[in-house]
């Protein structure tokens, strides 16, 4: 079972997780894309990645921009779980940029 990441933990991770903040409990990343369509590309392609870990982010579409929110809900935080799908996610927008 997924513990919470200390502060510490976290200060020591963060630095590899460009563009990713805490923010109340969760890890935070907005990003914009090219269209709307390539924003849903990736939002598609996330949720893919997200069902295959039972790991599920909030997305957030504004037209073009998306913010992904990643928290263990059940921890009240945030846990390697959640650092694991932002890496993956950096994957996707890397990958689909």
């Amino acid at each position: 079972m997924a513990e919470l990441l200390s502060d510490d933990q976290l200060d020591l991770i963060l630095p590899k997780l460009p563009g990713w903040c805490p923010q109340d409990a969760a890890l935070v990343r907005t990003v914009e894309l090219p269209s709307f369509s390539h924003a849903i590309m990736v939002v598609n392609r996330v949720a893919e990645i997200a069902e295959n870990d039972n790991h599920h982010p909030d997305i957030d579409i504004r037209y073009k921009t998306l913010t992904f929110r990643l928290s263990t809900h059940y921890k009240g935080g945030i846990t390697a779980l959640d650092v694991s799908l932002a890496e993956e996610i950096d994957g996707v927008l890397d990958a689909m940029s």
